[in-house]
């Protein structure tokens, strides 16, 4: 039994809200996590106290847990068919429920980043494209 959706980033009004583009390696990070999972994935913030972020295929919100799940900041109607390419930003709205949001944005996107894209243990160095043999 999945869990019902989270809406309530479309229940509460928003204090501001303004169009806005997502990293394209982001976003396509996000929507194969999306894909291999059967519902929303729930991800705590590292370093952010109470703040989780819920990925759904068509929003991705910061809710406050102390506050029962309360929105504080949400990306949402991405427009991916509206690119010239896959490698372009991602045009969404990006919506503020709280009037310091801003101040998170930057971490919150940096942290999908990091808990979606594990590094190996010695870092980027350590990958290596390695030659496929020729036959001959």
């Amino acid at each position: 039994m999945t869990a019902p959706p989270y809406t309530r980033h479309q229940e509460v009004p928003p204090l501001s809200a303004w169009p806005a583009s997502v990293d394209a390696a982001l976003f396509h990070t996000v929507y194969r996590a999306l894909k291999r999972s059967p519902e929303a994935i729930r991800l705590e913030l590292p370093g952010l106290k109470t703040l989780d972020l819920i990925l759904q295929s068509e929003a991705w919100i910061v809710v406050d847990r102390a506050y029962n799940d309360l929105p504080v900041a949400a990306w949402s109607e991405f427009r991916a068919g509206e690119r010239e390419g896959l490698h372009e930003p991602v045009p969404c709205e990006l919506r503020y429920f709280h009037g310091y949001a801003g101040m998170i944005v930057k971490r919150v996107l940096d942290a999908v980043d990091e808990l979606l894209n594990p590094r190996s243990p010695d870092g980027e160095a350590s990958r290596q494209v390695i030659a496929f043999p020729l036959d001959e």
